[in-house]
């Protein structure tokens, strides 16, 4: 059986990232981007597609937790003749390529056993192997076309096409092992100081989350989901990509699985907003930068996501080799939906750069005039239906979600002009910006219901709708939006959480889905700020009980069998998180002030 993806720890240089599971074994590193080709694809297949295994003989793990305010992971150890203590990390310092798994006996003896299987190129290579003498020692190396694997550390034996070690510790001593890419051209490399290494990547990571401005009941998972965007973020490029996997299904044994290691225009712009909320404006500026690079040249040539490097050619295809995790087929790298047109993606966009606007970083002579270019392609294509926010892969339709975020461009960018100077044609935004207002007010409201729809030509809803009231289109409170979501919760609710849709309408595949972590975090944010506070408390601590032992979420989560499905982690659910965090405690707080208020009214009346 494949292992539960809840029960994975990510460990992330910023460059790279790996799973690793409860029981020891790094069931996928991608080397040296997070898009790369995997070297261990255990998680999509078995053991033969590679993976590594490091555990004690016998041992049950007593717990594990990430360090504080880190990525570095420390599993305890328990076997029938002592105890041990694994310690794991990925260095995001010097530029390097590096994974350190180190081992210590705390008591007693333990046996160490290891098992590395390296499958180059997702499990399909078999590379060519050697132990290489010089004058640190030896090391063994693998090499396979431009990817070479070096492996500092006590030595392991050959065993077919594996490599098996097993080493006996008593209380007290320790043994290390690191994993390094390079370019197999360039041979070699230095080791790493183990030490030296664990003390800088705690200081990068300790820094950093130092900095984080948290408060309230879920500061503790608040901050964690902030470190989670953070090590989904690229510290070279600035691209943030969705998750660090692919094809993890969102219905296991059916053909929802996508490849979700690129950078979505939309969950980036709502990354960078949860970055901004927390006093993180450096890294929302990064993003800035890598966006300008990747859409940069005709605004035709706008795309809904990118390369971690602003790459636009992601062409979507099927590894057959692998069986794919819990034998989902089929198994994708790439995302043919990089063509489709979503209409909602700019105004999501030009909503988090108004903020870093409002947040005092000025526009430079690059940044405003592509935002006006955006806006412009929103004017061209206003008559356009498109494929929505999930990407459905059926036919285009006016979805009124995507509506709306055109709307929000467009008042946006009218904003820009009004309020900060900025050169633009507002009144011919304004007066589109009004258009759309009236069709969306005309055709997305059902005449049964009295809330949105789905779509214009459906009276379905979708969770998507619940976003509406965050652009500022209509209020929270708003007899519409409190239509909206009672239809919503009636259609939508399973066990307790809410799916995006209801896929029997307009999504094109086979197969269901489960609910998708996003949307229940919106709508504990709709009723924080609908006044509906027990509800948001209520849902919002569920919710939270659905992370993972180390506060990890995925796409999508089971609450009838309580395990994750889809994607892991994945950005959108923990973004999403901070935002219903942080809205119902500023509910909190406003209720507290109004209370104040009154009571203070009453205390001077005579």
């Amino acid at each position: 059986m494949s292992t539960p993806i809840g029960d994975y720890a990510l460990l992330s240089d910023r460059r790279s990232s790996l799973l690793v599971s409860r029981t020891g074994s790094i069931d996928w590193l991608c080397l040296p981007r997070m898009d790369s080709a995997a070297v261990f694809s255990a998680l999509l297949g078995s053991e033969e597609h590679g993976r590594w295994l490091m555990a004690p003989r016998e041992g049950e793990v007593l717990g594990r937790h990430y360090e504080p305010g880190t990525f570095v992971l420390v599993t305890r150890w328990r076997t029938p003749t002592g105890e041990a203590e694994v310690t794991e990390f990925m260095p995001p310092v010097d530029g390097r390529s590096d994974l350190v798994r180190h081992v210590r006996c705390l008591s007693g003896t333990v046996q160490i056993d290891h098992e590395l299987v390296l499958r180059p190129n997702y499990g399909s290579t078999v590379p060519w192997v050697r132990r290489v003498h010089d004058d640190d020692g030896s090391y063994l190396e693998a090499i396979a076309g431009p990817d070479a694997y070096i492996l500092h550390g006590p030595r392991l034996e050959a065993a077919d096409t594996r490599h098996r070690g097993s080493f006996e510790l008593h209380a007290g001593h320790s043994h290390s092992w690191v994993l390094t890419w390079v370019p197999s051209h360039v041979g070699g490399c230095t080791p790493v100081d183990v030490r030296e290494a664990l003390r800088q990547t705690r200081q990068y990571w300790q820094d950093w989350s130092a900095q984080i401005e948290a408060g309230g009941s879920w500061a503790g998972v608040v901050r964690r989901s902030l470190l989670v965007l953070r090590a989904l973020t690229n510290d070279e490029t600035g691209g943030i990509v969705a998750a660090p996997t692919t094809s993890l299904p969102e219905d296991p044994g059916g053909e929802r699985n996508w490849d979700y290691r690129f950078c979505w225009l939309r969950d980036s712009a709502l990354t960078l907003e949860a970055l901004l909320l927390h006093g993180r404006t450096e890294g929302a500026l990064h993003w800035r930068n890598w966006l300008l690079r990747a859409v940069a040249g005709d605004p035709e040539d706008l795309q809904i996501m990118y390369g971690i490097a602003g790459e636009r050619e992601l062409p979507e295809r099927i590894l057959d080799h692998l069986p794919g995790y819990a034998d989902s087929r089929p198994v994708r790298v790439g995302n043919a939906a990089v063509n489709q047109f979503q209409a909602d993606v700019v105004g999501e966009v030009i909503i988090a750069l108004a903020k870093l606007r409002e947040a005092g970083v000025e526009e430079d002579d690059f940044s405003w005039p592509l935002q006006r270019a955006m806006i412009d392609h929103v004017v061209r294509h206003s008559d356009d239906k498109d494929q929505g926010l999930w990407e459905m892969r059926g036919d285009p339709h006016y979805f009124t979600h995507s509506r709306v975020m055109m709307w929000a461009a467009l008042d946006r960018g009218v904003r820009a002009c009004t309020d900060y100077g900025l050169p633009g044609p507002a009144r011919e935004w304004a007066a589109l910006r009004e258009r759309l207002r009236a069709e969306i007010l005309s055709k997305g409201i059902s005449a049964e219901t009295g809330g949105f729809t789905q779509t214009y030509d459906n009276a379905e809803v979708d969770a998507s709708l619940l976003q509406i009231p965050q652009t500022g289109f209509i209020a929270y409170d708003d007899p519409i939006m409190l239509a909206t979501v009672a239809q919503i919760e009636r259609d939508l609710t399973k066990h307790g959480l809410l799916l995006r849709y209801r896929t029997t309408g307009t999504d094109g595949l086979a197969g269901d889905e489960h609910p998708f972590l996003a949307c229940s975090f919106w709508l504990v944010e709709q009723y924080a700020k609908s006044g509906r506070i027990p509800e948001a408390y209520e849902l919002m601590d569920r919710l939270v009980e659905c992370t993972s032992e180390l506060g990890l979420l995925a796409e999508e989560y089971d609450p009838a069998g309580q395990f994750h499905i889809g994607n892991f982690p994945q950005a959108f659910s923990h973004l999403t998180l901070v935002r219903a965090a942080d809205a119902v405690l500023s509910a909190e707080i406003e209720q507290v002030g109004h209370a104040f208020n009154e009571t203070t009214t009453e205390e001077k009346t005579p």
